[in-house]
């Protein structure tokens, strides 16, 4: 959808009131501006109504499941209700069973889900993935992982997996684990598509939503998936939760993830001096411990405030986002943006470049030395994903303020701009301009390396 296009659909909304919009940062060159956080794939800044939210009920907090007190009965409800709300948010309340559990990340419900998985599972994770989803499944020595190579479209991800799956043995409990939107390229995944092969084969398939549900709705039912992963700090929601959402045979099954207290419902001496624990089968199985309430709140509060804004309107803004990016980067012959699936496929507010005869990391300092421009360079915890879109091979990045390719050859690492609910029009239109005149013009400051990052040489 063109830019203009998209401006003339009166569903786009306006962006929704984030903390850290009027902050000032100082630039090097002189002056102050006020920072453009684009840099949501990593963390999203939290929304105002979150903010809000959490300070009200400040006053109010108490112990959870723990008390008889009036604080403690309110603090246990509110973790409760925002249990009832993420349930809601994800579409799982349809469909019976199903359990939310809270966590600390998507990285910790991940690794919670592979300490869960029945003897000998066999898992299957493209090669693109995060290293949330990339790691977690070789921690058990029973568990066999299968890493495919990146697909370079939709339909050649669905048919590597078909073929995987089809050529598993033995036949036993399989596990997909697949992204909803990459951290790196910001392309849709079809994984109501690869869900429907998962389950052609017999296997069960991990949603990984954490760049997915901050932008677009995730309906557990509707996508058919088992499970649901995602970390409040990207929606929203920054105070370290997250959430496990899905089945919960597997989840009853299992030992709890952690031992202690809210985990066990009974615990009782034995006559030989050991202890005999009966187990909660409810989420609180894998709780364990004083539970995040706050998080939980947060995040809660967050869903809530998505879903009362409208994903139509979200949605069709942040297109228009995207459209605008894109276009002023196309302008830019030395700027290459990185993609599996090509120009056309559908995405979310997350993009990465490399800019032809520079270091990654020289290119970012800049962007925020001298525009106020928050973004990421690197490998983005994608290193398989953006080894492999760039051509390149495990290396050390080269030295700061010395370019980091010559013209023809490979980048090393990337430049990520993302964005989302939050981000007026100013950010993204000036990160358009520092990227021409970069470009155009080099850099106004000197830059050096140190601890092996790039920052700006004020020693002169």
């Amino acid at each position: 959808m063109s830019v203009s296009a998209v401006a003339a659909d009166r569903s786009v909304c306006a962006p929704l009131p984030v903390l850290g919009r009027d902050v000032l940062v100082p630039l090097v060159t002189g002056g102050e501006v006020d920072y453009a956080a684009l840099d949501y794939a990593a963390s999203a800044p939290a929304l105002q109504r979150v903010w809000d939210d959490v300070a009200a009920y400040a006053p109010y907090y108490g112990s959870v499941h723990r008390g008889a007190g009036y604080l403690s009965q309110l603090s246990t409800d509110l973790f409760e209700n925002s249990r009832a709300t993420i349930a809601k948010f994800l579409g799982c309340g349809r469909r019976e069973g199903d359990q939310v559990v809270f966590t600390r990340s998507t990285t910790d419900s991940l690794n919670l889900l592979a300490a869960v998985l029945p003897q000998n599972t066999r898992v299957f994770v493209f090669e693109t993935e995060h290293h949330a989803s990339l790691l977690p499944w070789e921690q058990r020595p029973d568990t066999a992982v299968t890493y495919l190579n990146a697909p370079r479209t939709p339909q050649q991800a669905v048919d590597t997996l078909e073929k995987a799956l089809a050529e598993r043995e033995p036949y036993g409990p399989a596990l997909v684990c697949v992204t909803g939107a990459s951290n790196v390229t910001g392309e849709l995944w079809p994984v109501r598509e690869l869900a429907a092969a998962a389950h052609a084969h017999g296997a069960r398939i991990v949603l990984d939503a954490a760049q997915l549900a901050p932008h677009h709705p995730v309906d557990i039912a509707e996508l058919d998936v088992d499970w649901v992963a995602f970390s409040g700090h990207k929606l929203y929601a920054p105070f370290g939760a997250g959430v496990l959402a899905g089945r919960a045979d597997w989840l009853q099954a299992a030992e709890p993830y952690l031992a202690g207290g809210g985990a066990s419902r009974k615990v009782s001496r034995r006559t030989d001096g050991g202890v005999d624990v009966e187990w909660h089968t409810t989420a609180a199985r894998h709780e364990a411990g004083s539970p995040n309430v706050i998080g939980a709140y947060a995040i809660a509060s967050a869903c809530q405030a998505l879903t009362e804004a409208g994903f139509d309107g979200l949605v069709a803004r942040e297109q228009e986002l995207i459209a605008r990016v894109r276009e002023g980067l196309a302008e830019v012959p030395e700027v290459n943006v990185l993609s599996l699936f090509g120009d056309d496929a559908p995405r979310v507010g997350v993009l990465s470049f490399v800019v032809e005869g520079w270091n990654s990391s020289h290119f970012a300092a800049a962007l925020s030395a001298e525009y106020g421009i928050g973004v990421r360079d690197g490998l983005f915890c994608a290193h398989p994903l953006v080894r492999t879109l760039l051509g390149s091979e495990p290396q050390e990045p080269g030295e700061c303020g010395a370019p980091e390719t010559a013209p023809g050859e490979r980048s090393l690492n990337a430049i990520r701009v993302s964005f989302g609910a939050g981000t007026p029009d100013e950010h993204v239109e000036r990160f358009v301009r520092a990227v021409k005149e970069l470009v155009a013009d080099g850099a106004r400051w000197n830059y050096r390396t140190e601890d092996g990052r790039c920052v700006p040489d004020t020693s002169a």
